[in-house]
């Protein structure tokens, strides 16, 4: 057991006393069992469109109705339905980047681009970084560009003030919850545009298009804007935010040197698997079973369920809920420690 002022390597209500989870898969094994997701790579075209209208059909009429002249409790759970069905959307149009759906389809790919710049995730942002989160997700150094932040408990110790302060503050759960204008709109919009603007011209495209669509309702509807807009961005934003934090940093979550990195091993122990109820896996379009995805992004949000319960090598990841207690538990994980080898929380 180790303790400082500046972090604190024990995992109170943390059942496992030692929390590195060791791979038993032989390199062969491991090449076995990517093999054994192809079939499931296999997408069903039909069933991928109407993933995409059914859910865009819906959408449209909830945002309809939260932008319509009904009673405010009804505009409100409008919203809060849109916002959820928002985070699907998002889910189907990241299963298009990683072009597991709808290859080819220049119509897709124009719908895309423009939920891109509507929802503040731009495609060459997101491509960009997503793609080396995939390819380095797991990793200590390097683990960080396209996902949140971690620092070995060594390394925090040695920080100073400001870069601990940074560090809290990408961290922090507000940050989470206010996803919309830190996640989205600085981080995936106004950082790249500012350093590579000719890159992510698309950055520039989205935060005037978006920017323009809530400045044109703030002008002619005002209470439009609040329930069409920006509440189900918010909560879309939130939502997605603590999803993508939750499925790489949770108590069991194991974390390797680059030299020590393995893609097979961070698909399995380092990616979690949501278990959330089959109306929540809906709205998040299966995005709950993110260790199949790590192990595959070439499957197709509609199957990952279906390569789960066929695989056995799957069915034993590490879970995790949307329980407010499990909420809390994983949003105090805040380090790596080097010598429990598990996340811990940080002091000061």
């Amino acid at each position: 057991m180790i303790r400082s002022g500046a972090y604190d390597c024990t995992l109170p209500h943390t059942p496992h006393p030692v929390c590195k989870r060791v791979s038993t898969l032989s390199r062969e094994r491991e090449i076995g069992l990517v093999r054994a997701t192809i079939p499931y790579a296999r997408e069903q075209p039909l069933r991928s469109w109407w993933h995409l209208i059914s859910t865009t059909a819906i959408l449209a009429t909830l945002l309809g109705a939260a932008a319509s002249p009904l009673a405010w409790w009804a505009r409100l759970a409008a919203a809060l339905l849109a916002g959820l069905l928002v985070t699907r959307l998002f889910v189907i149009y990241h299963d298009f980047q990683h072009k597991a759906i709808l290859r080819g389809s220049r119509l897709a790919r124009g719908y895309m681009w423009l939920f891109g710049l509507l929802s503040l995730n731009p495609v060459s942002a997101w491509n960009r970084s997503h793609e080396y989160h995939h390819k380095h997700t797991a990793q200590l150094k390097g683990a960080s560009h396209g996902s949140f932040p971690v620092l070995t408990t060594t390394s925090y110790a040695a920080a100073t003030w400001r870069q601990r302060l940074t560090y809290s503050i990408q961290r922090h759960p507000l940050t989470l919850l206010a996803g919309y204008a830190t996640v989205f709109l600085f981080s995936m919009c106004l950082l790249p545009l500012i350093t590579s603007p000719r890159r992510h011209y698309d950055c520039a495209a989205a935060v005037l298009v978006h920017g323009g669509l809530i400045a044109l309702l703030a002008v002619f509807s005002p209470m439009a804007m609040l329930f069409a807009v920006i509440l189900p961005m918010a909560i879309a934003a939130a939502l997605g935010a603590y999803l993508f934090y939750v499925q790489h940093n949770f108590p069991e979550v194991d974390l390797r040197e680059r030299s020590e990195w393995d893609y097979v091993f961070a698909a399995l122990h380092s990616s979690s698997y949501l278990d959330i109820g089959p109306m929540m896996h809906w709205l998040t379009g299966n995005i709950g079973y993110h260790h199949v995805h790590h192990l595959n992004a070439r499957i197709p949000f509609y199957r990952l369920p279906e390569a789960m319960r066929h695989m056995k090598a799957l069915q034993a990841p590490a879970r995790s809920t949307l329980e407010i207690a499990e909420i809390y538990r994983c949003l105090r994980l805040k380090l790596w420690c080097p010598v429990r080898q598990c996340m811990v929380r940080a002091r000061g």
